[in-house]
């Protein structure tokens, strides 16, 4: 989804256009460009001088359009987030519903490399990001979720989804460079528990062998049910709409 500038974080920088012979930078083609480079070397290589290499202008020209390397990446991370779509709220549905959006904002992130470093300590900002936050909380208290419940929600969610996909994404990192010592060290560590002495450690040497059975996937959906479940237990009935009540000889009142 394209920004029109109104729903932007006040410390975003106010896009400006710039005379010049080649065709314009504009802060849509400068987020493309970045988003690419994102998607090929990942966060550490989303420099603003690794961008102008890439769109051919220095970084004189690219300070017309962004701050710096923190708005560049808030720019990046709210592209990314406008792939999530989002149906209508439908609060006798707010379970799915909720698991869709988070769903897919595991899969979205995990699609973008180590993209979800540029959410890790950042508060939700920009014009797609804050739709996805004002969705999820008109979805919430039309569901009868407290006020405050909602919210405290949104914050658990958002750090849930940040360290599932951290986690599933460097597991993904090492895989693609052909190695696996995450699993070999998953696999000393459970030998090193089942090893340990059964008579001080009872629990931890029967169940030494469980730790490696969930991939990924499985304790994403694992602790997503759990957070939904959680929800469900503050849930209100909602209000009852007050009823206009009728004279025996009169009109309704």
């Amino acid at each position: 989804m394209t920004s029109t500038g109104q729903l932007d974080p006040p410390w975003w920088s106010t896009p400006r256009v710039q005379r010049r012979t080649r065709p314009p930078l504009t802060r849509e083609g400068i987020v493309d460009a970045a988003l690419g480079i994102l998607d090929v070397d990942g966060v550490d290589a989303l420099t603003v001088r690794r961008l102008g290499a890439e769109l051919g202008t220095g970084a004189a020209s690219l300070y017309w359009h962004i701050a710096g390397k923190q708005e560049l990446g808030d720019l990046v991370y709210d592209r990314i987030m406008g792939e999530i779509e989002l149906p209508a709220p439908d609060a006798s549905k707010w379970e799915d519903q909720l698991k869709d959006l988070a769903r897919q904002a595991y899969r979205v992130m995990l699609s973008h490399h180590d993209a979800v470093r540029l959410s890790i300590g950042r508060a939700p900002a920009g014009p797609n990001t804050v739709r996805i936050v004002e969705w999820m909380l008109g979805l919430l208290r039309a569901a009868g979720i407290p006020d405050r419940i909602a919210t405290y929600f949104g914050n658990t969610l958002g750090r849930f989804l940040d360290a599932s996909v951290l986690e599933a994404s460097v597991g993904a990192v090492g895989n693609d460079i052909g190695g696996d010592q995450d699993e070999v060290q998953g696999q000393q560590l459970s030998d090193y528990w089942s090893g340990l002495p059964a008579d001080q450690f009872p629990n931890l040497t029967a169940l030494a062998g469980t730790f490696l059975e969930g991939d990924p996937e499985d304790l994403f959906e694992f602790g997503l049910n759990l957070l939904i479940r959680g929800l469900a237990a503050y849930q209100q009935s909602p209000s009852p709409r007050p009823t206009r009540k009728r004279d025996a000889n009169g009109p309704l009142r």
